[in-house]
């Protein structure tokens, strides 16, 4: 089990106390140190079973400035999260070939 998950965001806290309560075996990715490759983005979009704009964090300035508005193809959206791992919606756990984003946290229960 894998949680992606960003220290100085509360939800991300919250999940990450989740996991911690559950005792289960997990590793903690610190995705704005360890960026996501493209590659990660795909594998994490398929696991979610969404488009890749619903991992985007729209009201981040970022996305604001240089993205809101404008008609992307799945392609350059996974490329703009890769470039600016700040715009990844979190946390995100991943158990196998499964994965959820934990918003509300109490998500990640359903994949524990």
């Amino acid at each position: 089990m894998k949680i992606y998950h960003n220290p100085r965001c509360s939800k991300s806290r919250q999940g990450l106390a989740i996991l911690q309560d559950s005792k289960v075996d997990f590793e903690i990715v610190e995705y704005l140190k360890t960026p996501l490759t493209e590659t990660d983005i795909k594998e994490l979009v398929a696991k979610l079973n969404i488009d890749p704009i619903d991992l985007v964090r729209k009201n981040e300035a970022i996305w604001k400035e240089k993205f809101k508005g404008k008609e992307l193809s799945h392609e350059e959206v996974i490329k703009a999260m890769a470039e600016y791992p700040k715009l990844i919606e979190r946390p995100i756990v991943v158990h196998k070939d499964k994965a959820v984003i934990g918003r509300p946290p109490e998500k990640i229960i359903s994949i524990i």
